[in-house]
């Protein structure tokens, strides 16, 4: 059973899944939602049909003090949807705060053209939602 990374955001959603041995995570793609759930939740549709998915872990933003922001309320409500939708799936969330970050420093390593970064910032900010997530469980 794989493990299911999501970096929600109002324009772009990024994916990540783990290996089948949840062992190592790989981004998937970048999702331009421009604010509709729907095509979120259809591309998971998908993925559950595609892979054998037994959790969903998606990146909860809060301000770097802790406390929360509009965009944790959106999140929150975001993460409501996906409760209701996949019941069956364990759903947890996992502390973000930095991972956009910590995206844009390895496109920069890696040398990434700018035009490029805005597609794929958020598909390696799911990553390090997943690899902080499986860093924090014993599987």
């Amino acid at each position: 059973m794989r493990i299911l990374g999501i970096d929600y955001g109002d324009a772009r959603t990024g994916l990540a899944i783990t290996d089948a041995l949840n062992i190592t995570a790989q981004g998937l793609e970048t999702i331009n939602n421009n604010g509709n759930d729907k095509i979120i939740l259809k591309k998971i549709d998908e993925l559950l049909e595609k892979y054998e998915i037994s959790t969903i872990v998606i990146g909860y933003p809060l301000n770097m003090n802790g406390t929360k922001s509009e965009r944790t309320e959106i999140t929150e409500k975001f993460i409501h949807k996906l409760k209701c939708k996949y019941n069956k799936l364990e759903i947890k969330q996992i502390d973000e705060r930095l991972t956009t970050v910590a995206a844009h420093k390895t496109m920069n390593l890696l040398d990434i053209n700018k035009n490029k970064k805005k597609n794929i910032v958020d598909t390696i900010s799911a990553v390090y939602i997943l690899e902080t997530y499986l860093k924090q469980v014993d599987l």
